[in-house]
């Protein structure tokens, strides 16, 4: 128990440094444009930089892997709003916002809610992230990636990014970063029609 809660820490310093890096590289980019990337009241970047934001978009679409070798395709949820969130096992704020999607998966469930995770650890195997997913008590799809989700979605090195897709296919709402609970929940109100 130890051990998890100093690798927890590490963890999030690690994390907490990396994204200290991406918001120091994110300010330099600033300007006054309206479409410039947003921090929120926690220093979460709420929105990518203009020229990788998806929202308005379509979802790019893609067909991965699951933990159990199940081929998953985006279309297979036509018609339903999906949440498509990019974790690592080594992500702290990952981990925190994990169960609240679980939650919201049970809480929307007639609104047909879909929550996919899609790892994006380097070196970590699939038992490894399978345990990962397993502690934090999700029963959501966890998606190992292929080579090509990352650049179709235009991700960042910061997690989590979560993309909130709409019944229609189209990116509404795109957040890079840890953010609280009810604005994770107005984000999925958003995309299943809960407002």
């Amino acid at each position: 128990m130890i051990f998890v809660v100093a690798l927890m820490l590490v963890a999030g310093v690690i994390n907490h440094r990396r994204r200290q890096v991406v918001m120091q590289q994110n300010q330099i980019m600033l300007t006054k444009d309206s479409n410039s990337a947003k921090t929120d009241a926690y220093g979460s970047l709420g929105s990518p930089t203009p020229d990788a934001d998806l929202r308005g978009k379509a979802a790019p679409a893609f067909t991965l892997v699951d933990l159990t070798g199940k081929k998953v395709s985006l279309a297979d949820f036509k018609g339903k709003p999906v949440v498509i969130d990019f974790w690592a096992t080594y992500c702290a704020p990952c981990k925190l916002e994990m169960p609240w999607f679980e939650e919201f998966t049970a809480k929307y469930k007639n609104q047909g809610l879909v929550v996919l995770g899609v790892d994006q650890d380097d070196s970590v195997g699939k038992d490894a992230v399978a345990l990962a997913a397993k502690r934090t008590g999700v029963t959501y799809p966890i998606l190992m990636p292929d080579k090509k989700i990352s650049g179709s979605y235009k991700l960042g090195d910061y997690l989590p990014q979560t993309f909130f897709v709409d019944k229609n296919g189209t990116v509404v709402e795109e957040v890079i970063g840890g953010r609280a609970k009810d604005e994770l929940e107005a984000d999925v109100k958003k995309i299943a029609g809960a407002e």
